[in-house]
Parts: structure tokens; sequence; C-alpha cells
């Protein structure tokens, strides 16, 4: 049996919760042991420091009426439970006596963390990375820690202001469309953004203070709400390494980084505050931009009733080079790296700000009893100017007008509040073969948006044409029921349901356009509202067929989804049409070896999407593509043979389809989509590789000195393009060397090491850059540059 445990600085054990939970008695027994053992604390230095480990407890019977629980001297921590440095001391027992243990009465204390046990796995595709792969190769930023994960890669083509492309699992999520995002309980997603539905920018997390990643790919767990087309991550928050650190950096393209991080002694790991500043010359012309932020957490109270507040404030501003076409950089018109001379390409530029405040207060109860209340409120401000297609446009005011530039202006605002709130149950035990728990939640989220999308004319930015002006009322309330029984040692089911009411009141200012060319004979504006109920079942049957006491679990687990509408698409009276997902999941995972020292999770999935989207670059934004399939599988193994040695590989493969085509419209004739073609954009096979090999190398005045270098490797195979294109594949190798010693570290981070030259993404589309000429209609191939080789020199103070 395999317990977490907490260890205070003097010893004693002030939090214990079982992994896997089997018989409650033994549970109980080997929770009441353990607490009443004393152990020698971490030490950083010869300072004691609070610790978390997991210790196996083996159980004896000398005779029927005793049950003994020992410690096993030899299980460490090799999962990731961060202590101190990259290699800190585990807690150890003193030789104290062994005490025996009589099974208890069952009323007695919960039998486990009910938080950690609600975010145990429910299928071979649900991961938890910890800190130690996290950190093993360099990261550009919070959100590049997604990379990871399983069939996540990330990029950021359009600067510092502007969110990430993310693609997982055969979703090309863009800005965040397919993928839930969270941090502490807050949804990081926005809404009927003007530049993708789902937008979620995660410029604003630090990495320094993620201690872990939750990643649950497909949509299985009732928890999981708007956005979890392809799956759902959540950012787990918490400082190890206790103190004061100053954090800076200098390297290639002027690119500075300066951090302060304040994590107090005494306190939990999820006590922090950090703020950080960056600023970069860029690695081309037009690319220089700046940001700076803070991100802080407090928990507070101790036994039943625990609080945590945390909150964030962040800007960002960019230019942005753009798009640039294949053919005019092979001609020599434009450099790999470099803009269009043009003053509409040299306009582009991104905007970003936001704030967010939340709290939670946690209940735990007997017999594992939890209840949970929180609230969010936060805030966003988001400005583009982009061109992606030249000089194409004309004008729906003055069709005269033409030939000004197709540089896009969006303006998002967002004002938004949420609640969440849910209740485990006490344990159940109608039979001696049969336990569990029922839980109930509820979430809701009002939104009031703000947007405008304009065509403006460069250097004076001059609007001369005026396609998008609205204000969205968005309301979402969820509820979800959630079943988690194990039946006998071998089975374990877990599923409810969910169901979502979305209501939207929009005020379209420039709906009902009337054209220059026709008789006024009203008001332009639609005004109009829509409510709509998204509802599906979650599932997932777990069985250990060795039974509990071997790691071996295969899983199958089926699930509906959905992901919200676009407002303004929606027409008055409408039952808000929601994309419906339905996924399923097959798999095992397995830990191997005497220590738990690999890691194996497999699985191969089906997901069905009743209308996926695809981005649109002559609009700037996400554009409904019609229903879509895809089949696919994955393969994550994580090993730390050597207390040294931290690895993680994963494969993951699919082919993605599109089952029928958007119809023909007015302002499309002739869509570049046909039934069974490969879906744009979305890469069939995705690798990542993370190493770490460090150790302590040798003393300095009696303090050791440690070293550690760390690779990352990203493979995207070559994706499909509208039209029959095909973009090229990417391969990027990331390392960094670092020492540490006493209260100083200094590393060097090296990323793109081979200097590859690639597209950090790709389209194809019409386009026109010679303003004197007439526009073409035939479609090629762009591409926005991606970071050559960066070097970064990192020193660090801990005081």
């Amino acid at each position: 049996m395999h317990l977490h445990v907490t260890v205070e600085i003097d010893g004693t054990v002030s939090d214990v919760h079982v992994e896997h939970p089997g018989d409650p008695e033994f549970d109980q027994a080997a929770i009441d042991a353990v607490t009443s053992w004393r152990f020698e604390p971490a030490r950083r230095g010869d300072t004691a420091v609070r610790s978390r480990t997991r210790l196996a407890v083996r159980f004896h019977a000398p005779d029927p009426a005793t049950r003994v629980a020992e410690p096993d001297p030899h299980a460490g921590d090799p999962h990731g439970h961060e202590h101190d440095e990259h290699h800190p001391p585990e807690p150890t027992p003193e030789p104290v006596e062994e005490p025996e243990v009589a099974p208890p009465h069952f009323e007695a204390r919960a039998v486990s963390d009910p938080l950690e046990e609600s975010r145990r796995p429910r299928a071979s595709s649900q991961y938890r990375i910890g800190r130690e792969v996290l950190e093993a190769a360099p990261h550009r930023d919070g959100a590049d820690m997604l990379n990871t994960a399983p069939g996540v890669y990330v990029a950021r083509p359009e600067g510092d202001a502007v969110a990430q492309q993310i693609f997982l699992r055969g979703f090309d999520a863009e800005h965040g469309q397919d993928i839930e995002l969270t941090m502490g309980g807050v949804p990081l997603n926005l809404p009927s953004h003007i530049h993708g539905q789902g937008y979620a920018d995660l410029g604003f997390v630090i990495p320094e203070v993620v201690r872990s990643l939750r990643v649950t790919e497909g949509v299985y767990d009732p928890r999981q709400g708007d956005f979890a087309t392809a799956g759902s991550i959540d950012f787990d928050l918490g400082v190890a390494r206790r103190g004061i650190q100053f954090r800076t950096s200098y390297g290639s393209f002027d690119t500075f980084r300066a951090l302060i991080l304040w994590a107090p002694e005494g306190e939990r790991e999820e006590t922090f505050g950090a703020a950080q500043y960056r600023r970069t010359s860029g690695f081309g012309r037009n690319r220089a931009g700046q940001s700076g932020g803070a991100l802080a957490q407090v928990v507070f109270g101790e036994g039943a009733i625990r609080g945590r507040v945390h909150g964030s404030i962040w800007a960002a501003r960019t230019a942005i080079a753009g798009i640039l076409r294949r053919d005019d950089v092979a001609q020599g018109d434009v450099g790999f790296l470099g803009v269009y001379d043009d003053p509409s390409a040299l306009a582009q530029s991104g905007l970003a700000a936001r704030a967010h405040l939340a709290g939670s207060i946690e209940m735990r109860g007997e017999r594992g009893s939890f209840g949970e209340l929180g609230a969010w409120l936060q805030w966003h401000d988001f400005r583009l100017q982009a061109n992606y297609t030249g000089y194409t446009e004309r004008s729906e005011f003055e069709p005269e007008w033409v030939g000004r530039g197709d540089l896009i202006e969006q303006r998002n605002e967002v004002l938004a509040l949420g609640l969440r709130g849910r209740y485990r149950s006490p344990l159940y035990q109608p039979f001696e073969w049969a336990r569990g728990f029922v839980e109930v939640g509820l979430t809701g989220r009002i939104d009031s948006i703000g947007q405008q999308q304009n065509l403006i004319e460069a250097p004076q930015n001059q609007t001369w044409d005026r396609r998008v002006d609205a204000s969205v009322r968005a309301l979402d309330v969820g509820g979800y029921f959630d079943l988690d029984w194990c039946i006998t040692d071998y089975v374990h089911l877990r599923g409810g349901a969910r169901a979502d009411v979305l209501f939207y009141d929009v005020d379209d200012r420039l709906g009902n356009f009337i054209p220059a060319f026709r008789r006024e004979t009203y008001i332009i504006g639609f005004r109009r509202s829509a409510l709509g109920v998204a509802a599906g079942p979650r599932a997932a049957i777990e069985v250990t067929p060795l039974g509990v006491d071997h790691d071996l679990v295969l899983s199958i687990a089926y699930g509906e989804g959905y992901r919200s509408p676009q407002a303004r698409q929606l027409q008055d009276g409408e039952g808000a049409p929601f994309a419906k997902v339905r996924s399923g999941d097959v798999g095992a995972r397995v830990v191997l070896g005497d220590h738990d020292q690999v890691r194996i999770h497999a699985s191969g999935y089906l997901t069905n999407v009743s209308d996926d989207t695809a981005f649109d670059p002559r609009e700037g934004r996400l554009e409904r593509l019609g229903p879509t399939t895809r089949i696919g599988g994955a393969l994550w193994v994580e090993a730390r043979p050597w207390s040294f040695l931290t690895s993680a590989l994963s494969v993951t493969y699919v082919h993605a389809t599109l089952d029928a085509p958007p119809p023909p419209s007015i302002e499309d004739p002739a869509p570049p989509y046909e039934q069974g073609q490969s879906l744009p954009y979305v890469p069939p096979v995705v690798v990542r590789a993370d190493l770490s090999v460090g150790d302590r190398l040798f003393d300095i005045d009696g303090i050791p000195l440690s070293g550690r270098v760390g690779l990352g490797f990203s493979f995207l195979s070559p994706r499909p393009l509208p039209y029959g294109q095909e973009a090229d594949a990417i391969g990027l190798l990331d390392a960094s060397v670092s020492v540490r010693w006493s209260a100083l570290d200094l590393s060097v981070e090296v990323l793109n090491l081979t200097d590859s030259r690639y597209a950090s993404v790709e389209y194809s589309y019409a386009s026109n850059w010679d303003r004197d000429s007439v526009a073409s209609r035939i479609p090629a191939r762009h591409f926005a540059a991606g970071a050559p080789l960066t070097v970064n020199v990192v020193l660090g103070v801990t005081l």
C-alpha cells in the first residue's frame, strides 16, 4: 500500500492520503500508524524543510487478532512530488518501536484526501506531469511547458501579446477553442472572443510556480465543461524551494527577463508570490515586445477547513512580423525572418492585459466527505492589428474604397464573474464488496463582452471599413453528478452526467447591414437572444486484473462534451447549436520496478465532433468547417531508473478527417474542403521527449555543488493544408546546462539547438502584396517563421 505523506520541519506528520484505497479498515490502520511516527525531516543544507514523500506500508499478521503496519525502507518518491532541490533527501523514519495497529471503528477519520482522490485518472489518457519532467528541458514561458504532455505542441507565431496556438490529440485548438484550460479552478478560456472561440492567453503563467500539469485527454469526467472537446489541462501551482528567489536572464536578440519569487519558509508549497518582467528586440524585424505581471497564491487553514486565494495581473505589447508568402521568400522579395516593407505590414501589433482574483473554501468531513465553494472575477483587454492577405479587401460601406490594405483591427474586452461548488458524500459501503462516493457540483459564469473588427489604413490607422461592432451578454450554468465506486478489489466504476444551460443576449450594431447601392429603409442593427442546453454522459471503468497489489490497470471510457457557439453567429430564438463531441477511449497503464521506476500509459481513441472549425486568414478568426472524426492512439512512458535521471517520452498518432464540408456561401462560393479529406493544420504524428541528468558533483568549502543537463525534443509530422498543400515537418531540440552551489545557481539555455529553419504555422489561401496589381484568387502557401537558435544565460539567487 502506498501513502502520500507530508512531513513538517519537526518530523511530525501533518497530512496523509492513500494512493489507491482498498479495504477501509486497512487504509485507516495505515493512516493512523504513519501519523504516529516521527521522521527525520528533509533538509536544505542544515535547515529542516517541510516535504512530501510517497511511502510504502506493508501489513503483517502474526496472529489473527493483530495487524502491524511497517514502512517499506526502499520506498522513495518516484512520482515527482517536489521537496527541495532537484533530488532532495527523503524523509526516513527514526528508529522507533514499530506500533501494533488494531482495526479501528468504521466511523474513523477520512479514508484519504478526497480532493486528491477526485483527481485520480479515469482513463489511460489522463496524466500528471510532475515538476521534474517540467523542468527537464528549458521552456520559453509557462505555456511552453504544455509541450511535455502527450500529443501537445505549442507555438506562438504572433508574439507575446497574442495567445499561443495549441495542438492536442488531433485537434488544431488554435488559441484554445478545443482545450479546457484552468488554473486552481479558474477557467482561462474566453467564450465568443473576436479572434477565436475559447481564446486563452497563457502569457501570464510564470513557469517557476507551476508545480505540475494535470492533463485529461478526452472528455470522460463530469467536471469538464465548455471547450473540453480535445481534453482539459489544469495548472497546479506551488513552489517547493522556499525562500526569496531572484532570477535574471539575458540572451539572444537582446532578450532580458527578471523574476522575483517569494515562498515563505514554514508555509505550504501552494503559498507564494511572484512577479516578472520581460523585453526583447525579437529574432527579426518588427518583433520587439515587452511584458510584465505578477501571480500570487495563499493557502490557509488546517484540519477540516482550508482556504485558497490567488490572483494575477499582466500586460504585454508586441510588434508582429505577420504572415509571408513562400513564393515571395523564394524569389528574394522578403527574407525568411523578415517582414514586408509595406506600411500595412509594419503596422501589425498586439496588445493584451488581464487580471483575475479567485478564492475558495474547502471543507473536509468524516469518512471522506468533502465540500468546496469558490468564486472568481476576471478582466481581459485585447487589441490586434494583423494583415494576412495584403491588398484584397473592398469596403462594404463604400465599394469604391479599395486597395487601402487589409490591416484588420480586432478589439475584445471582457468582464467575467464565476462561481463553483461541489460536495462529495461520505463513503458508502452497502455491501462488503461494494463501496464508493457520490459527488454533485455546480458551475456558473456570466460574461460581459464588447468587440469590434475594422479595416484600418496605415500609418495613421484610419478606419475605412467596419465589420463587427457588438456587445454580448453570456450566461453559463452547469451541473453534474459523479459516481465513484469500487466493486470488489478488481473493478472501479466512475461516471455520471453533466448538463449546461447557456444564454446569450447579442446587440449586433452592424447587423442587417445596408449596402451603399441599396436604399435605406431601416436603421442597421440586429438584436437577438438565444438559449440552449448541452447534456451528456461521462463514464469510465477500470479493471485491475491482478488485484490492488499490482500496478496494472485496464480502462475503457466514454464521454460526450461540447463547445459553446460563437454568439454573433446565432439567430434570434435559436437553440444555441453547440459543437457536440463524442469520445471513446480504451487503454492500459502499468507501473514497473520495485520502486515504481517506470510508468507507462497506452491508449487508443475515437472522437467525433458534430461541427468543427478552422482558421480563416481572410477574416483573422475561426469559421465553421463541418463534422469531423479522429481515430488515434498515444503512448507515454516516464522512467526514473536512477535517482539522478528523469526521462519521459510520448508518441501520438491520429487520422483526422472531414465528414462533410461546409456548404458554399456568398462570401465563400468555393470552400477549400471536401468530404473525406484530412483535416487542415492537424499533424498526424506528434513526438515529445524530455531527459534530465543531474547529481551532486563535488563539495566546495564543505557545500555540495550539483550539476544538471537537460534535453527536450519535439517533432511534428507534415500537416495537410487547404487546397491540397502540405506543411513541412518540424523537429526542435532544446538543451540546458546548470550548476547550483549554496544559494547560487547558473544555467545556460539553448532553444532550437540545431538552428532549424522552420515555420511556426503554415496556411494556404489567396493573397496579394502588390497593391498596384490585380489581386489573384489562386491559393498560395503562407507561413510565420519560428525562432532560430536562441541562447539565454540565467543567474539565480535564493535567500
